[in-house]
């Protein structure tokens, strides 16, 4: 069970009411009117709680679960251990994702303006905004409907943020307009200027940035990252894309629609990513290259070129997975034969 100082168990719920909300099918015992208290992981939940089996390789820790009741695909729902109620279907994880979700709800917004909060008599806030202590608020902002603003969080002038925005903590925000439903973890920076200059050995001459940083819709940015705005064009982030802790964007970026973003990618000026390209940990994209639908670039990779669409590519240069690894399996044999 989560730590209950930090969180708040909703529930129970039966067996019934989670094969309805995560449109799963009942197997195994099936007793539908299981009163399910709680999620767990499969080597640690109890009678009472709902886990899931999403890999294979932890088949065997399902097969000794205590669990009351699983998520798993049908595939493998032949594996579970007697007496175990099933809910079963093609996305076991999304699945108990749901679950999760109706166990633990967002906590409720408690609207209201935090007396230390300094507010711009020209902005303009929705109805039941929680604005936490010590945030400021610019000239002409604009922020929708049951949005929450972090303590220490400062909103810039003119800046848009849709209905039902999350803002944490430590956030600072300028020369952006912010879709419905975002969340911005503590200590993002969005906004700010782009690293634009003429370089001269007299001294670099910088390039006012001139341009914006627009979010769509349902996006996440994760603690710490920094967004830069546009030279003259604006950044983009596309609906849906979620972007993990510590990620840099470059100014003229434009990421598409529902893009994941793992810890500490950068990505320079000017680069585009079309809809559901993924990038892991620590990837770093050169400037003004175009990442393809769909694209998938391995960890720890250094992009030098266009990517295609579909296209996986991993390494430094990185080159197309499977080119990669004949390369890695050619130098190993080069090594075992040199060490004989």
């Amino acid at each position: 069970m989560a730590d209950p100082r930090f969180f708040t168990v909703a529930g129970p719920f039966t067996l019934a009411e989670l094969a309805a909300r995560t449109g799963t099918e009942i197997g195994g015992a099936g007793n539908r009117d299981l009163v399910l208290r709680d999620v767990a992981p499969v080597d640690m939940a109890g009678p009472t709680d709902v886990t899931f089996l999403d890999n294979r390789k932890y088949v065997e820790a399902f097969t000794r679960s205590r669990a009351g009741a699983a998520f798993v695909h049908r595939e493998l729902a032949s594996r579970a251990p007697r007496g175990m109620s099933l809910l079963i279907g093609d996305q076991p994880y999304k699945a108990y994702a749901l679950a999760a979700q109706a166990f633990y709800p967002p906590s409720r917004l408690r609207p209201g303006i935090a007396q230390s909060a300094v507010i711009d008599p020209t902005a303009r806030l929705g109805p039941g905004c929680e604005i936490a202590p010590h945030v400021v608020i610019g000239a002409g902002v604009e922020i929708g409907a049951d949005c929450r603003i972090g303590a220490n969080s400062v909103i810039g002038d003119g800046v848009v943020i849709g209905a039902g925005a999350r803002i944490g903590p430590n956030v600072t925000l300028s020369h952006c307009l912010i879709g419905a439903r975002v969340t911005i973890l503590p200590g993002a920076r969005i906004g700010q200027d782009g690293f634009g200059f003429a370089p001269d050995p007299a001294g670099h001459v910088r390039i006012p940035q001139l341009g914006r940083v627009r979010i769509g819709d349902d996006v996440e940015v994760g603690a710490n990252t920094t967004i830069d705005r546009g030279a003259g064009p604006d950044t983009i982030i596309g609906d849906g894309t979620m972007i993990d802790n510590l990620v840099q964007i470059g100014h003229n970026v434009t990421i598409g629609r529902r893009c994941v973003l793992v810890a500490q990618v950068g990505i320079s000026g000017s680069t585009t990513l079309d809809d559901f390209a993924m990038i892991g940990g620590q990837g770093g994209l050169a400037g003004h290259l175009t990442i393809g639908k769909g694209a998938r670039i391995a960890a720890h990779s250094g992009v030098m070129r266009d990517v295609g669409p579909g296209e996986t590519v991993c390494g430094f240069p990185a080159l197309p997975s499977r080119e990669f690894w004949r390369g890695v399996a050619l130098v190993q044999r080069l090594a075992r034969k040199k060490g004989a």
